[in-house]
């Protein structure tokens, strides 16, 4: 993984069997599980279930009539329900745990130098991927469901199902969450000479049709949510080539800067 290996090499001799491989990835798996069991436990203390329901509705309440409430049309769906959403709340909240997991499972085969970047990569990437999440609950379902609900007939009672809410905020917060990992996904393709900056700025307008193509896919069809996700993306994507050329710059290894100090003495 590193730019140019040394001639010794920190990581000779530390090649681990496939069966240990295999137990060290039980293990980070079961720790990703005790972290999501811990954080669900703590959830259905407080706010419980139906405070993390009452919650997430807000955004559709607010546009619905006074005293409307959301349907429950399966037999099972007021059990279901809510357990699905203490679950997917529980994963959120322990995103840095389980990405910190991913990253302890590799760090074997990490140098040094790449190994003091990956925890700052970890804690950036579940940033973003909570901002885009408080963007979806805060702004694009507000405004999404203001757009919706404003065509709806005076002679029809809108008055969703709570299954079918939870499963479109679940598939936006997803999407939202991936895509603003823009950043990351730029300063890694750099990083690894995958693409080149300048490269990426020539692709600067084609990122941006790339970009609306996967709104209209990912998000319902409508205008507010598709740009509400577009735009951000083409914002994030100029972040992550301002970040890049930094970031390639202080990950280098100890010996390609001391390959580029001995070539520029020679010149």
């Amino acid at each position: 993984m590193s730019d140019i290996p040394s001639k010794d090499d920190e990581l000779a001799g530390t090649e681990q069997p496939f069966v240990q491989h295999l137990l060290e990835l039980r293990n980070r798996l079961l720790y990703c599980i005790y972290g999501i069991a811990l954080a669900v436990a703590l959830l259905a203390l407080w706010p419980g279930p139906n405070g993390l329901i009452d919650f997430i509705a807000q955004p559709i309440r607010a546009h619905m009539p006074p005293d409307a409430k959301l349907i429950a049309v399966g037999v099972f769906t007021p059990f279901f329900v809510p357990i699905k959403v203490l679950g997917m709340v529980g994963v959120l909240a322990v995103l840095p745990w389980i990405m910190y997991q991913m990253w302890a499972f590799v760090s074997p085969g990490l140098y040094s130098h790449e190994k003091r970047f990956a925890l700052p990569l970890i804690l950036f990437g579940s940033l973003l991927a909570y901002v885009g999440i408080a963007f979806v609950q805060f702004f694009v379902l507000d405004k999404m469901f203001g757009f919706i609900q404003g065509f709806t007939p005076d002679s029809v009672a809108a008055t969703p199902d709570i299954a079918s809410y939870v499963e479109a905020i679940l598939s936006l917060y997803l999407a939202f969450g991936l895509a603003f990992q823009v950043p990351i996904v730029v300063m890694l393709l750099v990083r690894f000479k995958l693409v080149e900056i300048e490269k990426l700025k020539a692709f600067r307008g084609y990122f941006v049709v790339v970009a609306f193509v996967i709104a209209a896919i990912v998000t319902p069809p409508d205008v507010i949510s598709q740009l509400a996700l577009a735009i951000p993306m083409c914002i994030l994507y100029e972040v992550g080539i301002l970040g890049a050329g930094w970031f390639s710059r202080v990950s280098r290894s100890p010996d390609s800067e001391e390959e580029e100090a001995s070539t520029s003495t020679d010149k």
